[in-house]
């Protein structure tokens, strides 16, 4: 996807009930603060996801309110490959993780850290 074809007016990512739920708790003891998501390059597939509580995003940041007590960055170099994504909470076991849903992937490494996009 081109960035510029990226409508800013559309939110880029969705954030599940479980993910929401998630992100509160964590913010609830860091007022003022604001989720923030980006991709880097990474791994032996090409990229990974990065989640940052932050107080102030980058200035060129997409900013969204997913809650009263929810700001979600999001990178706008990041727009390509995030645009469409889901950001879900997962459990499994005892254990419980982000997990991103993301029709822009085309192959991810084995132990999941990494992908790559067309």
């Amino acid at each position: 996807m081109n960035v510029e074809s990226f409508d800013p007016q559309a939110q880029a990512v969705s954030v599940t009930p479980a993910a929401k739920a998630h992100f509160q708790r964590q913010l609830a003891s860091q007022p003022g603060r604001a989720v923030r998501v980006s991709v880097k390059k990474s791994g032996c597939t090409g990229f990974m996801y990065v989640i940052d509580m932050v107080e102030q995003g980058e200035a060129d940041d997409l900013e969204y309110t997913i809650d009263p007590d929810i700001r979600l960055l999001i990178a706008r170099d990041s727009l390509g490959v995030l645009n469409g994504a889901q950001i879900d909470l997962v459990r499994e076991g005892i254990n419980q993780q982000i997990k991103f849903i993301n029709p822009n992937v085309t192959d991810e490494c084995g132990c999941g850290e990494s992908f790559s996009v067309n």
